[in-house]
């Protein structure tokens, strides 16, 4: 690794390596993309489970008419 020539530099990349490891957005968008998952997952599922009754229900409702 390439030595740090002067005290500026040096603190310029502490300051760097501080400010990366103290952003929280990051892990916010983490969350963000969890939660966005999880609640696809139970709406696939509940479309899953209820698609052949509501099928069932659309084509009784469709031929009484």
């Amino acid at each position: 690794m390439a030595e740090l020539k002067s005290l500026g530099e040096r603190r310029r990349v502490t300051w760097l390596v501080r400010g990366f490891a103290s952003d929280e957005a990051g892990a916010t968008a983490v969350e963000y993309a969890l939660m966005t998952g999880f609640i696809a997952t139970v709406i696939v599922g509940a479309v899953a489970a209820l698609g052949s009754r509501l099928s069932a229900l659309f084509t009784a409702v469709s031929t009484a008419f």
